[in-house]
């Protein structure tokens, strides 16, 4: 393939004799579980987020799982969640004994609206997980107002901006995930869960270790879930690189812009005041398979995503509440297409791809 959906290997050419460094005085240490490495990477996320609190976690499911443990969700509660979005946005909160509760999203922006969030809400809705999809951030500020506590889910928005503040840090409670095609990706697993609320990071740093606060005393059932000193390690190298990365990444979608992609296929819809990260840069086409198959032989990758919502998916079906219809889900999981993004993605490839597009 000459372009690919994404090229994580160019960003860290000149990084990786660094990292190697890095990891090397890992190994001299001996210290691999929750040591210095960590402590500095959290403290250091933080301060990028501009939150008090940012606990590492094995993974940004189980960042979900305990962000939602850690606000009181307990078996039997409704939690809202979006239908169109990865699997494991939904499958966290089913883990930790909850209902999901799909609900349906904008046609143009993707995301949750305080209108359809409303629409889900019931009597037993003790959350709402806001995920801020392809690394455009969602109206959480506004949905916070219906009053029930809101989880952002910021997996995929790490480096996006909404107004003055950074995605992350606009929910009661927010996760993260460093999976390594991430925008800050890790060379394996690891999440974060990040907050400014002092009790609920307590919880959250008890809930990762077992449930418990000191290692002899185990007040809860727990996870073992600690993001560990060889990540974080790497992603403190990594983490001062991001701004410019998602810069690269605003760059190639405007780059696209002006080589005309918005006359073939739908862009994404982005509202003023708000700074995507695009971790994902999606369209829409009525024909998105007939798209696929012409980039593809042009050498470029291209994929859909999330074709069957999740209030569809086998596990789901049984285990979510029933609802109304979810149109705009249903018409973006059909539709969409995903294009080659990356912080490296130039010009002269953006317009190469919308001329294969054009061609189609």
């Amino acid at each position: 393939m000459t372009i690919p959906l994404f090229d994580t290997a160019a960003p860290l050419e000149t990084l990786r004799e660094t990292i190697l460094e890095r990891i090397a005085t890992v190994v001299r240490s001996g210290r691999f579980v929750l040591g210095p490495e960590v402590g500095a990477f959290e403290s250091e996320l933080a301060a990028y987020l501009g939150v008090r609190h940012a606990i590492g976690v094995g993974n940004g499911t189980d960042a979900l799982a305990i962000a939602a443990r850690a606000l009181g969700v307990r078996p039997g509660d409704d939690v809202v969640v979006p239908s169109f979005t990865f699997y494991a946005t939904a499958e966290a909160m089913a883990s930790v004994g909850a209902r999901p509760v799909f609900c349906d999203v904008d046609p143009g922006t993707r995301n949750v609206t305080v209108e359809t969030v409303r629409a889900a809400l019931t009597p037993r809705t003790t959350a709402v997980v806001v995920v801020d999809l392809f690394g455009l951030p969602a109206p959480v500020r506004e949905i916070r107002e219906l009053g029930v506590p809101v989880i952002e889910d910021a997996a995929q928005a790490l480096g996006a901006s909404q107004g003055e503040r950074r995605a992350g840090t606009l929910g009661d409670i927010a996760t993260l995930s460093f999976y390594p095609s991430k925008n800050l990706g890790a060379f394996g697993d690891g999440g974060a869960v990040v907050t400014d609320d002092e009790q609920l990071a307590e919880r959250v740093r008890a809930l990762r270790f077992h449930g418990s606060r000191d290692k002899q005393s185990f007040e809860l059932v727990g996870y073992n879930s600690r993001l560990d000193e060889l990540q974080a390690a790497i992603l403190r190298v990594l983490l001062p690189e991001l701004d410019g990365w998602c810069d690269g990444r605003r760059a190639a979608a405007a780059a696209y812009a002006a080589a005309g992609l918005g006359g073939h296929v739908g862009l994404p819809a982005v509202p003023e005041g708000t700074s995507p990260a695009w971790h994902l840069y999606v369209v829409t086409h009525p024909e998105p398979d007939r798209l696929l198959t012409a980039l593809h032989e042009h050498g470029i990758q291209a994929r859909s995503y999330y074709r069957t919502p999740l209030h569809r998916q086998p596990a789901m079906v049984a285990l979510a509440a029933g609802g109304g219809e979810l149109p705009a889900t249903e018409r973006l999981a059909a539709t969409n297409l995903a294009l080659p993004i990356s912080p490296v993605l130039g010009a002269e490839q953006a317009a190469e791809v919308v001329a294969a597009i054009a061609a189609a």
